[in-house]
């Protein structure tokens, strides 16, 4: 039972419910912090204002708003979700996303970006390198360039890879199987450098975010595989961070959105994730938690578009095959417990 359906029962006034037609609310899932801040502050009172909806925001992590998609399957809370791309093909699987309408800003948004018919990404972000300027430039190194460079003997104990439950870990043992000739249908050689080659230089499989700006900012590590945005998050704090696009090419990730199914705000749904593709929206996610523009018109100042995924640099972004990772992440879980960080 929906939410005014159940309401409406509970009062047990049929005349309730067009009072709470005109009170509608949004409720929409998405990532806390800055992004939370960013939608809260610059994003929704403009929307609410134009379309005479209340937006209920829920934050939580890829992880846990997934978890809670499959949690409410028989009555769902969200109406919006936003989520990494890789969780987005899973709750697309799963059946919690309904099909997006068809809209002119959708025109706009890059083929890269379009993820299928019931999700579509809302920012590019980079999965490469992020290095310590200073660092760097003491030890007279160039900054890296390759995939391969992770196996370079001077980053050993320096280095920092978060481990295969977070997108940039796995992005990591992805580059690193095709490197040896394999890829995402045969792991078999990412795992083999990850755990002989790779490894060994690796002073902490660090997940969290927040650790791995604190390894940065007390001289633990000079360098990490992490993205684009926690890089311009670090850099905007004043430390000496920069990122680094691999000459195989960085890995797209996406955020990405998708309106769930059976909700009881449909057209808000579908409008919102309109909003969110507008031109200029676009420019202000790219200011506050630097995720590149999906839409093709939004123009960036030159300060983001030296850094973020954008303009030619969307071009030389490198996919990977979601469809084949979702169905073997829990068995390369166990694997990379067993191999990698044994």
């Amino acid at each position: 039972m929906k939410r005014t359906t159940a309401l409406a029962a509970l009062l047990g006034l049929t005349t309730a419910l067009p009072a709470l037609a005109q009170d509608k609310i949004l409720t929409v899932g998405g990532y806390g912090g800055s992004f939370e801040t960013l939608l809260k502050e610059l994003i929704i009172p403009d929307f609410e204002a134009a379309h005479d909806v209340t937006v209920a925001f829920v934050p939580g992590n890829s992880t846990e708003n997934l978890a809670r998609l499959q949690a409410q399957r028989n009555s769902q809370e969200l109406d919006v979700v936003i989520l990494d791309d890789g969780p987005m093909y899973q709750a697309d699987a799963l059946g919690f996303c309904a099909p997006l309408a068809d809209s002119p800003v959708k025109a706009d948004v890059y083929d890269l970006a379009k993820l299928g018919p019931n999700s579509i990404g809302l920012g590019f972000v980079a999965t490469g390198f992020t290095y310590n300027t200073e660092w760097f430039e003491r030890e007279g190194w160039e900054p890296p360039k390759s995939w391969e460079d992770l196996k370079d003997p001077k980053y050993a104990d320096i280095l920092s890879i978060p481990p295969i439950t977070n997108t940039y870990g796995l992005h990591a043992l992805v580059m690193a199987a095709r490197l040896a000739g394999g890829g995402e249908t045969d792991i078999d050689p990412g795992f083999g450098a990850m755990a002989d080659e790779i490894a060994p230089n690796v002073l902490v499989f660090e997940p969290s975010s927040g650790k791995m700006s604190e390894l940065f900012q007390s001289q633990e590590i000079a360098l990490s595989i992490w993205g684009s945005g926690r890089t311009k998050s670090l850099a905007d704090t004043g430390f000496p961070a920069a990122f680094a696009y691999p000459e195989e090419g960085a890995v797209a990730l996406l955020l990405a959105a998708c309106p769930v199914v059976d909700s009881d705000a449909p057209e808000e749904a579908q409008a919102f994730i309109d909003y969110l593709l507008d031109p200029e929206i676009q420019v202000r996610l790219a200011d506050a938690v630097g995720a590149g523009p999906v839409n093709i018109e939004s123009e960036l100042p030159q300060e983001l578009a030296e850094t973020l995924p954008y303009g030619d640099k969307i071009d030389s972004l490198v996919a990977v095959d979601w469809d084949v990772i979702n169905p073997a992440r829990q068995d390369w879980t166990a694997r990379w417990a067993r191999e990698v960080e044994r």
